[in-house]
């Protein structure tokens, strides 16, 4: 049996965890093991992280025994919520709550809580700024994260900062769209503000470098990104990079909230929020802090050359 330390990750099939737990497994003379935290073990996305060696075991947030079992015996725990699969903060706050306490119980030495700012320390729900969302909040995906922090304040922790997945070029919908011209068109409703980026996969293996800093890093809220580039400077690089025209669509956070897809209210506000408080939003995610974490840090041009072949263009 290894003697390395174990990390159990949360969330070890999505975008954050499974990143985490490739940059553990790569690193074969490395301290620590992955534990792979996932509901459906007989995923396909489970079992290739089996086949790179992690240890794969069955956890599901909705249930709290569950995850004691898979936090019982190690160093440290990676925990994450998804608030899209479900986009109800109640239940991301109970998921949250699950993940400390299953912590606290199990004696883990490092937690990194992959969290966010909760807006209404800038924006208070009576302000009209910007609209407020069920009732108590103005970023839901944002404040609920930002909440929860509370349940961590007594356990080892690193609070990690993240930013805006460039993956969302790829899977979320945020892809250059057809202009009916022969261009195309690269909506981001900032105006000219610079938005912290970062590739889902450098957030694991930035996670990775702060578990390697071990103790040092406890109580530090750590905000990282890959580059921080506006929306005509994406616009720019995905128009050199695919061969195409793309032209920056600079929507008013109005309009993006209008567009009627599930969450678009909800992203509104957000970009709202990146650009209205541009200065404290991009000075909490320093580039060199992330790259001091992961040296292969992507920036936005090296990302889209990488994954040039996945986003659409439709």
């Amino acid at each position: 049996m290894s003697d390395k330390k174990i990390i159990a990750v949360a969330g070890a099939t999505g975008a954050q965890g499974g990143g985490l737990v490739r940059a553990i497994q790569a690193d074969k003379d490395g301290p620590f093991r992955a534990r792979a935290i996932t509901r459906n073990p007989d995923s396909d996305a489970a079992k290739a992280l089996a086949a790179i060696g992690a240890e794969v075991v069955q956890g599901d947030l909705s249930d709290q025994a569950s995850i004691d079992r898979a936090f019982e015996g190690v160093h440290g725990a990676y925990c994450v919520t998804f608030f899209w699969a479900h986009m109800s903060p109640e239940r991301e706050m109970e998921e949250a709550r699950t993940l400390a306490v299953a912590a606290q119980r199990g004696g883990v030495q490092h937690v990194v809580w992959s969290t966010l700012e909760d807006t209404r320390k800038w924006v208070p729900l009576e302000s009209d700024q910007m609209p407020t969302l069920l009732k108590r909040y103005k970023v839901p995906h944002f404040d609920v994260k930002g909440e929860a922090d509370k349940f961590f304040v007594t356990l080892p922790t690193t609070y990690l900062l993240t930013s805006f997945y460039w993956d969302n070029l790829v899977s979320f919908g945020m892809n250059p769209k057809p202009d009916g011209q022969g261009g195309y068109t690269f909506t981001l409703p900032m105006d000219e503000a610079k938005l912290p980026g970062i590739a889902a996969e450098d957030i694991g293996k930035c996670a990775y470098g702060v578990f390697k800093e071990g103790a040092s890093a406890i109580g530090k809220h750590i905000g990282i990104s890959g580059e921080h580039v506006s929306g005509a400077e994406m616009a720019a690089i995905l128009s050199d990079v695919l061969g195409i025209s793309v032209r920056h669509h600079a929507a008013s956070p109005e309009e993006f909230r209008n567009y009627g897809f599930p969450g678009a209210d909800d992203l509104g506000n957000m970009f709202q929020f990146k650009r209205d408080f541009e200065a404290a939003f991009r000075g909490a995610r320093d580039v060199e802090t992330a790259r001091k974490l992961n040296p292969e840090l992507l920036n936005f041009r090296q990302f889209v050359d990488l994954h040039k072949a996945e986003i659409p263009l439709t």
